[in-house]
């Protein structure tokens, strides 16, 4: 297959939705050679927070001088953002190599009985091809749903991070926030250490498995903290304590949640570092002040602001609108805004908006989940209006908030996505 027809065979596949569950993905590997065992691997899962945290462990092998493989779920504008090797994204001939070669696969064992893979099995299968294919020193593998039944939890990694645990994908990780703890538990193995900043009812769980699978867990707030020296748009300064070791990190990603998941991500490393002495401090250091991570308060353009937030869910609203509360106080804010209709918009509406707010609706994508605008606008009240033209919504925004106001595109990465290829095609 060239490119455009990898894509297609991959759109194809997207009938065929989630489908949770690792017979598939072990019987599509197996027949691939078991390219996942061939790479050393960091494994991250967790609510909100496990890209930023992927990226900055990636880059912190990177600046070590390692080979390094990063794979990350969903894609903003094009598949082969998912499958990056030393920070470029696979080729388009590569993927379409990588994609033609698993096909050949998901053929073979269907006809020996195995039912149809999924697009998310498909593209992880060729993720670990291309890994194993590139001969990397590491690969960072990001949890693409939960962890336990997800097809990325075919490795045994040399560290497991479960960033943090909160309501989100209830209808298949979990209606209450133990359930959800357990399915992310899952990516635990034997051994391997673990590092997370789960706290509260979320921590039971993950501490039972640990102890289970003789795994040393490293927790936030006990095992290592962190504490904001100088925070502004522009990124922040933090000391990192873990012990007897102090130091201060630069991260260029703003809000108070990076503090915390900056401090995850050179705890991860620094564990690997245990079995691997090519990992040094300068590397830490290095590795996540170059980090940056699209989507998550993101500002693409200033006078006005303009910044995209995939806030998704009521833990990732609160985020958004404590660093809204922290860099732009008293400004004029106007919202783009639109969601999935099978997350908690209620929830997401409540924590995000505040009076004074001026907000657009829109439509997440043009897929059959998105809510409509007009029922986001219902939900939201009279400040809200629904509006079907995301470049006018654009347009409209800017001319609200002024040259000393904000416009925050947010509810969805979907709708990030959707925003990103429109300022492309303009």
């Amino acid at each position: 297959m060239n490119y455009n027809e990898a894509l297609a065979y991959l759109d194809s596949l997207g009938k065929f939705g989630i489908n949770l569950g690792m017979e598939r993905i072990e019987a599509l590997l197996k027949e691939l050679g078991n390219p996942e065992q061939q790479v050393r691997t960091i494994h991250v899962t967790g609510t909100n927070g496990k890209g930023s945290v992927t990226s900055m462990i990636t880059n912190i092998l990177l600046v070590s001088g390692l080979k390094v493989g990063k794979f990350t779920s969903p894609h903003l504008v094009r598949y082969n953002e998912r499958i990056e090797v030393d920070g470029k994204e696979i080729s388009d001939e590569d993927f379409a190599l990588v994609v033609t070669a698993v096909r050949r696969a998901v053929e073979s064992v269907m006809a020996k009985g195995t039912n149809q893979p999924t697009q998310f099995e498909v593209l992880t299968a060729a993720a670990f091809l291309h890994f194993a294919l590139q001969k990397l020193d590491y690969a960072v593998i990001e949890v693409g749903l939960g962890g336990l039944w997800d097809s990325t939890n075919v490795i045994t990694p040399v560290v497991s991070v479960i960033t943090n645990v909160s309501l989100d994908h209830t209808d298949r990780c979990g209606k209450t926030v133990e359930e959800i703890a357990m399915q992310k538990a899952g990516i635990i193995k034997d051994g391997v250490p673990v590092v997370t900043a789960a706290e509260g009812e979320a921590l039971g769980p993950i501490q039972a498995m640990a102890l289970f699978k003789q795994a040393p867990l490293y927790i936030y707030g006990k095992a290592f903290t962190g504490q904001e020296v100088s925070s502004s748009m522009e990124g922040q300064t933090f000391t990192l304590s873990a012990g007897d070791y102090h130091s201060n990190y630069e991260v260029k990603l703003p809000g108070a949640h990076q503090i915390l998941n900056t401090a995850v991500a050179v705890v991860a490393a620094k564990l690997a570092s245990k079995q691997d002495s090519r990992i040094n401090e300068l590397a830490l250091h290095q590795g996540v002040a170059v980090t940056k991570w699209p989507g998550r308060l993101e500002r693409i353009s200033q006078k006005p602001d303009v910044i995209l937030d995939g806030a998704h869910n009521p833990a990732g609203a609160a985020v958004l609108r404590a660093a809204l509360d922290k860099y732009y106080r008293g400004k004029k804010i106007c919202f783009i805004f639109g969601m999935m209709g099978d997350k908690d918009i209620s929830q997401v509406v409540t924590t995000l908006f505040r009076k004074d707010d001026t907000i657009y609706t829109v439509r997440a994508d043009e897929g059959t989940r998105a809510a409509e605008p007009e029922a986001l606008a219902e939900q939201i009240g009279l400040q809200a209006k629904a509006m079907h033209d995301l470049s006018a919504a654009y347009k409209t925004a800017l001319t609200e908030v002024g040259e000393d106001g904000l416009v925050c595109v947010c509810g969805s990465l979907y709708l990030v996505g959707t925003f990103k290829k429109m300022l492309l095609n303009q």
